[in-house]
């Protein structure tokens, strides 16, 4: 594989990452981009196909990957499939977080109940079984790196996505505070926003129509028509919070678009780049 923009400045080879949600979308961008900048990749998904697809591309570039598959929603499986990658390769280092669902999109009063409670069991629950299964072990090693994707709501109210929307909110506080549970052993955890990329949620907004809303069906047409944010700025901000290069930011929450290159070398105030958003020290 050729040399990559960032490979140097955020040095990923030879690091043991697992990635929950590789089989498509970003979670499958960061596990070819992990693969690529020479990173042993575990790929976590519950689709056979896609996750034979994801491995397949690596392999075919010369990376390093092992098919996990795994329903995040399923404690034990994630854990013996997380047992199988520390067998192979050793401890886990990394672990990211980008399985997810949109749920169901419309008026809250109209979505049914059952949809909402599938959309928290994966992108909430998910998310904490993943982590469950991995910290005993990072704690051990005093050595981890936990990142997970907060996409749209997180930060704002997203009108007619309520449940997508309180699922990633939930997930930056819970990100948040395991962080100070964490930070005493060397583990940092963060959040980050990969900003809007063209994936099946994309699809799926332009499916629905009015029910979504003009403004979702409006950046959805948008992102259809660009492709989004480009792979390279996604993967590098993984790839940063990965490194050792920020081993002193934990409990973060970072957009693809916020100057988040300055704090290679700045010293993060508590209350910045938190659920709250402040943006300035």
């Amino acid at each position: 594989m050729g040399v990559i923009n960032g490979a140097k400045a955020y040095p990923v080879d030879g690091l043991n990452v697992v990635i929950t949600g590789a089989g498509r979308g970003i979670g499958k961008r960061l596990a070819i981009g992990f693969a690529a900048r020479g990173a042993r990749v575990g790929l976590v998904a519950r689709t056979g196909t896609e996750l034979d697809l994801t491995d397949l591309e690596i392999k075919h570039a010369g990376g390093i990957s092992h098919k996990l598959a795994a329903d995040v929603r399923d404690f034990e499986r994630v854990s013996g499939v997380l047992d199988l990658m520390r067998h192979r390769n050793g401890p886990i280092q990394v672990l990211i977080c980008a399985a997810g669902i949109q749920g169901p999109i419309g008026p809250f009063h109209k979505t049914i109940g059952k949809l909402w409670l599938e959309t928290i069991d994966t992108n909430l629950m998910g998310v904490v079984n993943s982590c469950r299964a991995v910290i005993p072990r990072m704690i051990e090693n005093r050595r981890g790196k936990i990142i997970v994707l907060a996409g749209g709501g997180a930060a704002a109210p997203r009108p007619n996505f309520t449940a997508y929307a309180t699922s990633k909110a939930a997930v930056v506080r819970f990100c948040e505070s395991l962080a100070e549970e964490l930070r005493e052993h060397n583990i940092q955890v963060n959040c980050f926003s990969p900003g809007g990329s063209y994936t099946s949620m994309t699809d799926e907004i332009l499916s629905a129509r009015n029910t979504a809303g003009w403004k979702e069906i409006e950046a959805a047409e948008k992102i259809q028509h660009s492709g989004g944010v480009k792979p390279e700025k996604q993967i590098d901000l993984a790839c940063f919070l990965a490194s050792e290069v920020s081993n002193h930011i934990s409990g973060k929450f970072l957009h693809v678009d916020d100057d988040w290159k300055r704090l290679v070398e700045t010293q993060v105030t508590p209350d910045l780049y938190t659920l709250r958003r402040l943006k300035k020290a």
